[in-house]
């Protein structure tokens, strides 16, 4: 199982749809969070994209040096950037961090943002173009003079000269409920990644994913992207989960769902249709609180309980064929810390940390009396 954190380039607090309790995002909290999440034993960190973030690959390149072993997945939005640029960049940021970079292929799915880059294509058609840039990407990345010809993309003579230290390319990730999304995702990406839908809802996109793709005579892995409430106990769990919405107002929620509507992405539409904008009724599957989604675009659920619980539910996820665990919880920092210390024991992490290894004095805790070494509870 492999477990990665989020960095909430566009912003973090204590609250959801309110000023209140809202922390700035500064450089420096971003490295907190990439140091601590790399010395907790995360695998990887999720940098978003869109107009609301600050630069992924700016943020990538600056934080990378801060980290010892932490994987960096970065968003390429085609049209935005031409494959060529995009190959040439994705080489040096693989050269320079050691092979630690994974790329997330972004579709877009808000057409106005779209439209204010420059990329004037309705939902289908993204994908499309999306499929041109990877093909045109992967082929730069092999070492190929590349001259290519399609409705979208149009290259001559491409080139790059410095290889990335992954051959033939660092692995690729890509989202999408629609058709054109799984169909892409089948053919053309490393891993394909879900939104935290119920569980019934993941396997059948799984199941459509995997037979297009087998169909090709390929086998891709498959991620979730999830937020996570993990505490002592499920009553405290849930109090934290509800506290999130403590200032959040109905005409906050309905401006937010106002916005979404015009997004044609159908996994935005289906985040949506678990709450419907209501706040009566969000647990939508066992322990699955679609609170998030109220008033965040992407990623709306979270997985609520005790340790024990919330592990579980991802173990059910896992048994569907996930094995990339994208995690995230307000604030990002110290819920950084309590999901590894609270939920890590509980399940089979490929990389993390035992305490002592990134503790200068091992995992004592304070030192009773300035004298003995305090002792494990007994079970």
């Amino acid at each position: 199982m492999r477990l990665f954190w989020f960095l909430p380039t566009h912003g973090d607090g204590h609250y959801l749809g309110t000023a209140r309790g809202a922390r700035q995002v500064s450089f420096s909290y971003l490295r907190q969070i990439t140091q601590a999440v790399d010395d907790l034993g995360f695998e990887g960190v999720l940098i978003p994209t869109g107009r609301s973030c600050e630069d992924p690959w700016v943020v990538a390149s600056a934080l990378v040096s801060s980290t010892r072993r932490l994987k960096f997945l970065v968003a390429v939005r085609p049209g935005v950037t031409s494959p060529t640029s995009a190959a040439r960049v994705t080489s040096t940021l693989d050269r320079i961090s050691e092979g630690r970079l994974l790329i997330n292929l972004v579709a877009g799915g808000d057409p106005e943002e779209s439209e204010g880059d420059g990329v004037f294509l309705r939902h289908d058609q993204r994908y499309e173009l999306a499929d041109e840039f990877l093909q045109v990407w992967k082929r730069l990345l092999a070492g190929e003079k590349v001259t290519f010809e399609g409705r979208h993309v149009r290259v001559k003579g491409a080139r790059v000269l410095f290889p990335p230290v992954q051959a033939p390319h660092p692995p690729v990730f890509i989202g999408g409920s629609s058709p054109a999304g799984h169909a892409l995702a089948a053919s053309g990406v490393d891993t394909y990644l879900s939104w935290g839908e119920p569980p019934s809802a993941v396997a059948e996109k799984i199941t459509d994913v995997s037979r297009r793709a087998a169909l090709l005579g390929r086998r891709i892995r498959y991620g979730i992207r999830l937020h996570v409430i993990v505490r002592r106990t499920t009553e405290e769990a849930w109090a934290a989960a509800n506290d999130l919405l403590r200032y959040l107002d109905d005409q906050t929620i309905a401006k937010a769902q106002e916005s979404f509507a015009r997004f044609d992405s159908e996994g935005q539409r289906r985040m949506a249709g678990l709450h419907q904008g209501r706040r009566d009724k969000l647990e939508v599957s066992p322990n699955l609180w679609a609170g998030v989604g109220l008033v965040r675009g992407g990623a709306g659920t979270a997985l609520v309980g005790d340790p024990e619980t919330v592990a579980a539910r991802i173990k059910e996820y896992q048994a569907l064929g996930i094995e990339t665990f994208i995690l995230s919880g307000y604030p990002h920092l110290e819920e950084a810390y309590r999901t590894a210390e609270l939920l890590f024991p509980h399940l089979p992490v490929s990389q993390a940390s035992h305490p002592s290894q990134a503790s200068v004095t091992g995992p004592f805790g304070e030192i009773v009396a300035n004298e003995h070494l305090a002792q494990a509870a007994q079970s």
